[in-house]
């Protein structure tokens, strides 16, 4: 199973090759996002053929929801984190969800998610600006 962050859906939503390329090469691997990923990605919809297409899209996909304990975990790590490292409510909800799996998360957002204590991140392609 592989934990994918918004990051990474949004390039391959918006076709972009490598990350394509990398999402062709795992063949028949699970794909498993927070379901505040999903909720992020339809933040971002213009209107709702956008959000059907991408409801659609994401139909394959296993959605996992954080329980109490790791959301608990989430808020003190958001208490910490968020001036100093700008993690966000979402991002500490979806690290923890990481965590509680015990997957590392697949992202490009490392700034972020150092704040979220025991969290691996996998940068999955290569990016210019990464």
């Amino acid at each position: 199973m592989l934990l994918l962050d918004t990051d990474i859906l949004i390039d391959v939503l918006r076709g972009y090759s490598p990350a394509l390329l990398w999402l062709q090469s795992l063949g028949d691997q699970e794909i498993g996002i927070p379901g505040f990923v999903a909720m992020e990605l339809l933040d971002g919809c213009e209107n709702s053929r956008e959000a059907d297409q991408l409801l659609r899209n994401l139909s394959g996909v296993q959605i996992f929801w954080p329980g109490e304990e790791a959301c608990d975990a989430a808020l003190a790590a958001f208490a910490k984190g968020r001036l100093s490292h700008r993690l966000s409510i979402f991002d500490a909800l979806i690290g923890h969800c990481a965590l509680e799996l015990n997957l590392p998360l697949h992202t490009f957002n490392q700034k972020h998610f150092k704040a979220v204590p025991g969290l691996k991140t996998v940068q999955p392609y290569s990016k210019p600006h990464s």
